[in-house]
């Protein structure tokens, strides 16, 4: 058995390492720069540099990169070797604190929604030492924010950790109201519960669309999915356990917490989920984690899909993000703990995370929108497309009772009682928990359950630290002025529970009842992306995050376009690879078949049997399938045609929504079902039945 503790971050230049290899001044001013969010020294980042370049280097790195994550969902990298010319035709290896700190990769090919034009070439990559630096493929991985030349982001990371001090300012105001004077920062943590398909790799090639969408455009419903409920939590085949091992051992090695991994409900659907760990960096590991979760699947001959949605008829893949908040000294302040209903401090946050959910509902919609998951919200295994709060029985209760100015007593922690007596006891809780809810409280953090499971974990939390930080900034405005500290505070939590009561639903999210309920509450049901992103960019949305100088108003407006190119794009590329298989694939496997049926009815009728019936029925129902196949095929060309005149992108996001993909769900509908008919041998894609039960 491997010796875990010491393979877990021996690819990281993490506490232990740096403690260990810089002098104590350096360490010292580095874990300030960390800890407290102080600027580094040109002189100290020359010393660290050069200590990361001896531990890599003896590690077998022989090249280092800039390592960041632009608006494209992805990660990227520009890899620069270690080595410098001295002259004589020879080098030596050295890595300065001007190359840490900085990179200049060329930005002009990056998304950037119009900051900036094509032919402006120069950004900037500055490196987040709050977050380690890692070895990966022999090449050191600095962590990095990017931006253009003249300031404005271009990536995920700055905003997010902008967020963070927001939220971190307004925070501190608060606890310092309680008498908290220890507290030098908050952080918010972040656990992103990963959900993922695995197929056969040779099958995985054999699908266009799979490589060119992420998601199976066409296929007919297998005799079995899903129903029997016997993937969920089963044994683990041994081609996905070894694969489970495997990216284990490299997650750990590259020092993330990846702690559960399970099989999920639909066949062929597993789940990895993290420990906690600040947001800025469980989102860096994320990204890790799906970037791995690829390459580990192709060295077993698998292929990992993360699309939202890879196949229709069963549960798509989301990202549940666990979101907390939490003091520099330890202290969870979403923790209720003994007596929640005489928990002053926790009760403010809980009402101020209650009053931004309500108060931005949009813009967390907004936060969790995209092409991919749009197949996904709504449907019965991800919640609705309208944003409301679960906080279980017992803190609804309290709230209630604070509401009402009437007394609340502790419920005593019952003993479950399963009825075997051999079995131990042990204490009930005081809730349940609810899976249909997009926001979810479950014992001392939130889960968000709408991402999808290809996104990055940054937008969503930038808007979770933001609209909390704007909360909490009005309750510290208003406590801050405050003659009577307790009388004013218990007046505030009920009057912002009595306010925004509504947004709280404990019930089935998943059910009919709840959207015209939610619908009399005045609830907000963005059904698509196109409905929600332009919230993005309302007068309210821009101040908030322009208030706590998240995003500039330039730099929102680019995002909206960003958002919007790429949904357009998104539905114009599934739309050309649907054109490209049925010309390529599905029309010639219904023309063999159509003759090979044509050639056997002509032998028959040549031999004298009349007897017929079953081919002519087919070669008729085929026949009929393949003339509505060419009209459903000349409605989506048409409109791939005419969406290149639509001029505005929010319009042609529209067009998008709703001429092609109508003109898309109508094509495949015809190719589902000559799928039934066609004869195994002449279809050459590989079947739903096949591609989810690929893996043995």
């Amino acid at each position: 058995m491997k010796d875990i503790p010491n393979l877990f971050g021996s690819n990281v230049f993490n506490d232990s390492v740096m403690q260990a290899r810089l002098p104590k001044d350096i360490y010292r001013a580095l874990k300030k720069t960390i800890s407290r969010g102080t600027h580094l020294e040109l002189d100290v980042a020359n010393v660290v540099a050069n200590a990361m370049k001896e531990w890599a280097t003896e590690k077998g790195a022989t090249h280092f990169t800039h390592w960041f994550q632009p608006m494209t969902g992805t990660t990227a990298e520009k890899h620069d070797s270690f080595i410098s010319p001295v002259g004589g035709g020879r080098v030596i290896v050295e890595f300065s604190g001007k190359e840490l700190v900085r990179g200049e990769p060329d930005a002009s090919s990056f998304p950037s929604g119009g900051l900036r034009a094509t032919f402006e070439a120069r950004g900037y990559t500055v490196w987040d030492a709050t977050s380690y630096a890692f070895i990966k493929d022999g090449t050191l991985c600095i962590p990095t924010a990017f931006c253009s030349y003249s300031g404005e982001a271009l990536d995920k990371k700055t905003p997010l950790l902008r967020s963070m001090e927001a939220l971190d300012k307004q925070a501190l105001r608060i606890l310092k109201l309680f008498g908290n004077t220890t507290a030098k920062r908050v952080i918010t943590t972040v656990g992103p519960e990963q959900e993922y398909f695995l197929i056969d790799k040779k099958m995985y090639l054999q699908r266009p669309d799979l490589i060119y969408t992420g998601r199976t455009l066409f296929g007919a419903r297998p005799p079995k999915g899903q129903e029997l409920e016997d993937h969920y939590f089963g044994c683990l085949r041994p081609r996905v356990s070894a694969f489970m091992k495997d990216l284990d051992e490299e997650l750990w090695k590259l020092g993330v917490y990846a702690k559960t991994k399970h099989n999920e409900v639909a066949p062929a659907q597993h789940e990895l989920a993290p420990v906690f760990a600040t947001t800025n960096i469980a989102t860096d590991h994320n990204q890790l984690t799906m970037e791995l979760m690829r390459s580990v699947a192709n060295r077993h001959g698998l292929a990992c899909l993360l699309h939202e949605k890879p196949f229709a008829g069963i549960n798509g893949s989301g990202k549940h993000n666990n979101w907390s908040i939490s003091t520099d000294t330890g202290v969870n302040l979403l923790e209720p703990g003994e007596t929640p209903y005489e928990n002053a401090q926790f009760l403010l946050f809980l009402v101020a995370v209650i009053k931004a959910i309500d108060d931005y509902q949009d813009l967390l919609r907004v936060s969790a929108a995209s092409a991919g998951n749009d197949h996904r919200l709504g449907a019965n295994e991800a919640p609705p497309a309208i944003i409301s709060m679960f906080l279980g029985d017992e803190l609804t209760e309290i709230l209630e009772a604070l509401e009402s100015g009437s007394e609340y007593h502790n419920k005593e922690k019952l003993q479950m009682q399963i009825g075997v007596n051999v079995l131990p006891h042990f204490p009930k809780d005081t809730t349940d928990r609810n899976r249909t809810s997009p926001f979810a409280f479950t014992g001392n953090k939130f889960e968000f359950r709408m991402l999808g499971s290809a996104f990055s974990i940054a937008g969503p939390n930038i808007v979770l630290n933001t609209v909390v930080a704007d909360i909490l900034r009005q309750f510290a405005d208003s406590l801050e002025k405050s003659k009577d500290f307790k009388t004013d505070l218990a007046a505030l939590v009920k009057k912002t529970f009595h306010e925004h009561k509504r947004i709280i639903f404990n019930g089935n999210n998943y059910s009919d009842e709840w959207v015209t309920e939610a619908q009399k509450r005045g609830l907000l049901n963005l059904k698509t992306t196109v409905d929600a992103l332009p919230t993005f960019v309302s007068p309210k949305s821009i101040d908030v995050f322009t208030k706590h100088h998240v995003f500039s108003e330039s730099e929102i407006h680019s995002r909206y376009e960003i958002l919007l190119e790429s949904y357009c794009k998104t539905l114009n590329i599934e739309a050309l690879s649907m054109v490209n298989i049925v010309k390529e694939k599905v029309i010639p496997a219904s023309l063999d078949y159509q003759n090979e049926l044509a050639g056997l009815l002509k032998r028959k009728k040549a031999c004298g049997e009349y007897d017929a019936s079953l081919e002519t029925y087919l070669l008729e129902k085929i026949s009929k399938l393949s003339a509505g196949l060419l009209k459903k095929l000349t409605a989506l060309e048409n409109s791939i045609l005419e969406a290149k005149e639509e001029l505005a992108i929010l319009t042609l996001a529209s067009f998008y929504r709703d001429k092609i993909f109508t003109a898309m769900s109508e094509l495949r509908l015809v190719v589902d079902e000559l799928e039934t008919l066609v004869a195994r041998k002449h279809w050459s894609l590989p079947t739903y039945a096949e591609l989810l039960n690929s893996v043995d």
